[in-house]
């Protein structure tokens, strides 16, 4: 039978940190965790997902501008995803090339070895933004803001968050086996290194979400141009969204 991925990547924006990467593996009728983990460095993630492309259909989602044409400023994707989801605090940062190098380097890098900046296809890479994923799959008013404030403040809003992906998980993904290496993930408190593994689990359900439903669930804000988001859409999210913001949202990118 042939493989297929589902992966993940809370993309690290400069260099300085390590990316956050899931693999999930499609195993008949059912989908395993086959890695959690930590990437560092262009050379190692590009080395990674070339292996995994080689063995099987990748679905690639990352959290990080993978399309970005341009210099300064921001991208219209950027100020229609601020827009959308102004309401639940879910704002974007204005991400441009001078900026931000390092994912559209990583993107371009990822073409060269076959995988196609689209949202359909067998060896594909797109843009994912896990806040609002979050919003819909938790049934939140807001986001969950456990990527700010003192470690304190950190650890007890990312229980927070934890709890709600143990619950979605049993709700929205009943097919995935919850190993140990998963359910300890979700049980370990706050620190970077966990929060960017956690993140790339988001990440490959969006992937899985989107190739389970053919994009039928998928709102794609953007254009394949000048830079895309594919955002889960549950059906009852699909009705009246609202194009306008009432006030500024912060940034949690």
């Amino acid at each position: 039978m042939p493989r297929s991925y589902y992966i993940g990547i809370d993309l690290a924006w400069g260099d300085r940190r390590p990316d956050g990467i899931c693999v999930l593996e499609q195993a008949r009728d059912q989908v395993i965790l086959r890695e959690v983990g930590l990437s560092r460095g262009d050379e190692c993630l590009v080395e990674k997902l070339t292996g995994l492309r080689e063995q099987g259909a990748c679905i690639v989602a990352m959290d990080a501008p993978v399309i970005c044409q341009n210099l300064t400023g921001a991208r219209p994707v950027d100020r229609e995803a601020s827009r959308e989801f102004a309401r639940f605090k879910c704002g974007c940062y204005p991400t441009n090339l001078t900026h931000h190098p390092r994912p559209p380097r990583i993107a371009l890098a990822l073409s060269q070895v076959g995988f196609q900046l689209q949202t359909q296809g067998k060896h594909i890479l797109f843009e994912v933004y896990p806040h609002p994923a979050m919003v819909r799959w938790f049934g939140l008013t807001e986001r969950i803001p456990y990527k700010k404030g003192t470690v304190a403040q950190r650890r007890r809003h990312f229980g927070v968050l934890q709890k709600h992906l143990r619950q979605c998980l049993k709700i929205y993904f009943p097919e995935l086996i919850v190993c140990r290496s998963l359910a300890a993930l979700l049980q370990t408190d706050w620190h970077k290194d966990i929060e960017d593994q956690t993140d790339a689990v988001v990440c490959a359900l969006v992937a899985w979400w989107h190739h389970r439903y053919q994009g039928s669930c998928s709102q794609i804000l953007g254009d394949e141009t000048s830079g895309l988001m594919i955002i889960p859409q549950l059906e009852s999210s699909k009705e009246g969204h609202s194009r306008s913001a009432s006030a500024a949202a912060m940034p949690e990118r």
